[in-house]
Formats: C-alpha cells, sequence, structure tokens
C-alpha cells in the first residue's frame, strides 16, 4: 500500500455536504485499493455526519500525514485547528464554515506543494461564506494557484468521456470575449495536452471550439475564430501537437462524448460548464491545472438543501478521489518512468 497515492481530501462547507461525500467516499473499501486517503478539516464535522448518516467509520484525528493509518472502516483526519464545529447548523452559509472551508484548502495545498500528499481531492466550499469569513476567492482553483506558487491556473471537467479546459471562467460574457486571445489559448492548449498526458493518453487529439455561432469561417458573426483561434491552434500544430478547430460549439462536444477527441477547449464558463453538468452534475469532476499540485474537486456545490439528511451522493468526489490518483500514476510513469 505505501507506494499507492496519498490523496488529502479536503471536507468542504461543514454546514453543506462536504463532510457527509468525503467520509462516503472513505467508507467505500475498494478505494484503498487504488489510493491512500487523509481527510483534512473538522473532526467534530466529520464525527456528527457520520452518527447522522450512521455511517461504519472509526475516526481518527491525526497532527501530521505521517501519523494516518490508512486502515479500513477508519477515517484519518488532519485537524489541527481544534475547533468545534458540531453545533454548526446545516443548509446556512456562515462564515465559521467559509473558515473551515478555506483553511483546508490552503492546508491540502501546501501539503501536496512540499511532497507530504501526493494530490488533493476537495470538497465544495461556498463564494459567499468565505467572503465573510474574509476570503475574497472566485473559488478553490485561485486558492491552489495563490498556496502553490503557481504562475498560472486553469479549470478542467471530466465527465464520462468529454474532457473540456476552459480558455476562461469566472468573468463576465463581455469580458471573456476580450481574453479570446491566440497566445491564450497556446497556453491552454499545452495546459491541457500535458494533463491529458498525465491522465494516460500519450498523443492526444484536442478539439477547440469556436467562440461564435458554427465558429463561422466567414466572419459573418465576429472576427475572433478567424483572427485568434484559428492561428493559435496553428501554432499548436506547429508545436507538434494534435489540435484541430476552431470547431462549431454546437456540436464538438457530442463528438466528444462519443469518443471522436480526448478533449475539448471552451471560450468561456458556461460554454464549457453546461455539456458537462448535463452529462450528469453528480458524477463530473473538476480539475485545477498549470499549478505545481494536482487537485480535483467534486463538480457540485455545497448543497445545502442536503446538508445534515442522509442524501448527500458521493459519486463526484469518489470519482474526483480516483482521478487524482490516476493522475498521480500517470505523472510517475511520465516523469519518471515508474
Amino acid at each position: 500500500m505505501k507506494n499507492l497515492p496519498l490523496i488529502g481530501m479536503t471536507l468542504g462547507d461543514p454546514t453543506g455536504v462536504g463532510p457527509e461525500v468525503v467520509a462516503k467516499t472513505i467508507a467505500r473499501p475498494e478505494i484503498y485499493d487504488v489510493l491512500r486517503p487523509v481527510a483534512i478539516g473538522s473532526s467534530s464535522a466529520l464525527r456528527r455526519i457520520i452518527e447522522i448518516c450512521n455511517i461504519d467509520l472509526a475516526v481518527n484525528k491525526i497532527a501530521s500525514v505521517s501519523d494516518a493509518g490508512f486502515q479500513k472502516g477508519v477515517i484519518d483526519v488532519l485537524d489541527t485547528w481544534d475547533v468545534d464545529h458540531s453545533k454548526l447548523p446545516f443548509k446556512e452559509v456562515t462564515a465559521d464554515g467559509g473558515e473551515a472551508a478555506v483553511v483546508a484548502v490552503i492546508e491540502a495545498v501546501k501539503l501536496a506543494h512540499s511532497g507530504l500528499i501526493d494530490a488533493l481531492a476537495t470538497g465544495p466550499l461556498h463564494k459567499l461564506a468565505m467572503k465573510m469569513a474574509g476570503y475574497d476567492y472566485p473559488g478553490h482553483t485561485e486558492i491552489v494557484q495563490e498556496f502553490s506558487n503557481s504562475h498560472t491556473s486553469r479549470m478542467m471537467l471530466v465527465a464520462g468521456k468529454l474532457r473540456v479546459i476552459h480558455v476562461s471562467t469566472h468573468v463576465g460574457v463581455k469580458e471573456a470575449v476580450t481574453l479570446v486571445k491566440k497566445d491564450r489559448i497556446v497556453d491552454v492548449i499545452k495546459i491541457f495536452y500535458e494533463a491529458l498526458q498525465d491522465m494516460g493518453i500519450e498523443d492526444p487529439l484536442i478539439a477547440v471550439a469556436g467562440l461564435n455561432p458554427h465558429a463561422e469561417p466567414g466572419n459573418l458573426f465576429g472576427t475572433e475564430d478567424s483572427a485568434e483561434v484559428l492561428p493559435a491552434v496553428e501554432d499548436a500544430v506547429s508545436l507538434g501537437m494534435q489540435v484541430v478547430g476552431p470547431m462549431p460549439p454546437d456540436t464538438v462536444f457530442s463528438r466528444a462524448t462519443s469518443g471522436e477527441f480526448h478533449g475539448v477547449v471552451a471560450m468561456y464558463h458556461d460554454q464549457g460548464h453546461i455539456p458537462v453538468k448535463m452529462l450528469g452534475i453528480h458524477e463530473g469532476v473538476n480539475v485545477t491545472l498549470g499549478t505545481n499540485v494536482i487537485r480535483t474537486s467534486v463538480d457540485h456545490g455545497t448543497a445545502y438543501g442536503r446538508a445534515g439528511d442522509n442524501r448527500a451522493e458521493e459519486t463526484s468526489m469518489y470519482n474526483a478521489s480516483l482521478l487524482a490518483a490516476e493522475m498521480v500514476l500517470a505523472r510517475r510513469k511520465r516523469l519518471l518512468g515508474d
């Protein structure tokens, strides 16, 4: 077991479903066949939800990763903050919940950056709760970038055979159009290509979606596809990558889902998110790319409406954990020949 990837799973906001989906994931005995799990966050929140949901797990609170025992039926939880969240109300946006979620992510990123864990799989946090706690981050991606001392970050979504990376994410549509620039798109393609190799795809074929309807070459709806997207594709091809585009955005995701492409570059947030969410919001995985650490995440939010009722579905967290382990092993093989 010692060579299996060590994955830190952050609990997310304790007033949401994060602790529940982590506990239910680690309670699945087959998880130990592919990775070594450590929960990171509030041990009191974990104990509370394990009791509520009658999950067959004991809680082993640890002060460092080296104390983890990785025993089936026991959840090792790294909790060095000693804050009691057992009375924190479910289903509510709170500063305490936002604080708990953020400090766990920061700790996990630091551990991954220092090599004490191999990757992190994160539970959901809530942006307003983070702001109430004094953290002005748009989301996980920016936290991972800052605390891994990385210069850039990009979001990839995975659902079944569909893998999508975004040229821009948490900006308005008007600003997103201004970010459709050749150099930015080339950088995204490079990051995507390497990430797909880290997922075990030796020579991936990438499709680049156009910005405008039908990716019209005649510039009937705008010049971005011919002036920025097409030159970016040509540059990527000249660098030895298999890339096609700009592809009509209304068909390219379906074609990728059928296996025609290994991944799709989307031009903005909703262009990429909608097809992934349509495939299954409870099964998708969010991946941060371009940073110095491997980070995957559930592709759903805190789901306050389900919190504390034993109704949370852990498939997305389970898939995120498996994908994190898969990326660790593929990267070892690519870089070290393991």
